[in-house]
């Protein structure tokens, strides 16, 4: 209902899960779920919607555009990393703290930015190719940064204290994700499908939708097990194996539906943690990580695009569309919070300035629209 709501007066429905699990959240009065059991469907909910993410990866839609989006989405993470880490410390937090916060503001959300090109029709136009391009390096940027953050919080407990013993564990890390990325391209890419086409050969759609779910959360948690990553990258990992077989429109017709149940799940936990009174407690944090997401990402990206050379249409779409964060913020911020490398009240910084931002966001799309219509005398 929540996010009906939301989708009614032109919002996100990602602000109406958010809002929905605020007001079930053990921080504000009525009725208060339990957020143990919320965080454990989260983690379920995290690792499908990196499933689904990597099921719609696809090389192809960033070979055309990697000319800009590479080095684009590298620039403005570097660059809105380095805000973000420059405000934690002037909040007065570890360096540590403030990178994560940087890491967390720097990428944006997927959901919000499809449904913005889709409602505008954008999807197939050169600037939205560039800005899904964009988001799929971003995407990737994620996943590197889940491998690093425990490497980040053993740091923190004492670990390796010498640069020599950091470089070892970041060398080991990054090993043992290209291992696992090579098992899953040389022999998932192989197996799995050829498992999946057994199963769908005895035309049970809900044995076939089993065998999918039980496929992308067994390798997510086997890649946790043996290779001691996130579950996010082994669900990553396993969509992404799958998007490139012949079972790929199958497996996306059967189980996003479910992801999309299970995304909203996630949502909806990460509402039930954040603290209203955050806003008037730390006004000042919100509306400084705030002015980064919404203008410091958006002056970077036009500068990028244009240092680029590609046309003005295409940096203020990028521009706007990236002004904002999301799902990917808070899977960073929720491990940084669960790993001990991020304060509590940063995490509830995050969750705030995601909810206000995606909030702002239809409406500087509304702003960028009428400002292209102008011009073009309509």
């Amino acid at each position: 209902m929540a996010g009906y709501l939301a989708r009614s007066v032109g919002l996100p429905a990602i602000v109406g899960y958010l809002l929905a699990g605020i007001a079930v959240g053990p921080f504000t009065p009525g009725l208060v779920a339990d957020p143990g059991e919320a965080l454990q469907l989260a983690e379920v909910g995290v690792a499908l919607l990196m499933f689904g993410v990597g099921l719609h990866f696809s090389v192809d839609d960033l070979r055309g555009v990697y000319r800009i989006a590479v080095p684009g989405a590298v620039g403005q993470i570097i660059i809105a990393t380095g805000l973000g880490t420059l405000a934690g410390l002037a909040f007065g937090w570890s360096l540590r703290s403030s990178f994560v916060l940087g890491l967390a503001i720097s990428v944006a959300s997927t959901v919000v930015l499809l449904r913005a090109l889709q409602d505008r029709s954008d999807v197939e136009s050169e600037a939205g190719r560039v800005a899904i391009g964009w988001l799929i390096v971003e995407d990737l940027f994620t996943v590197v940064a889940l491998v690093l953050l425990p490497i980040m919080a053993a740091s923190a407990d004492g670990g390796p204290t010498t640069a020599w013993d950091t470089a070892l564990q970041i060398g080991a890390a990054l090993g043992k994700a290209t291992l696992l990325a090579a098992l899953m391209l040389v022999v998932g890419s192989r197996v799995l499908p050829w498992i999946l086409a057994r199963v769908e050969r005895t035309d049970s759609r809900e044995l076939f939708t089993l065998a999918v779910l039980a496929s992308a959360i067994g390798i997510a948690f086997a890649s946790a097990v043996i290779f001691d990553v996130s579950l996010a990258l082994g669900a990553f990992l396993a969509g992404a194996v799958l998007s490139e077989s012949h079972l790929s429109d199958r497996v996306a017709a059967d189980i996003i539906p479910l992801t999309d149940v299970f995304t909203v799940l996630f949502f909806v936990s990460v509402g039930m943690l954040l603290d209203p009174s955050i806003i008037s407690s730390h006004p000042v944090e919100i509306a400084i990580v705030l002015a980064i997401v919404v203008i410091g990402k958006s002056v970077a990206a036009l500068g990028l695009v244009a240092l680029l050379r590609r046309p003005r249409d295409v940096g203020r779409l990028v521009a706007v569309g990236l002004a904002q964060i999301g799902e990917f913020s808070f899977i960073v911020a929720t491990a940084g919070r669960s790993l001990g490398v991020l304060p509590a009240e940063g995490f509830q910084v995050v969750v705030a300035v995601a909810l206000l931002s995606i909030t702002l966001n239809p409406a500087l799309f509304a702003l960028e629209g009428w400002r292209a219509s102008a011009r073009a005398g309509v």
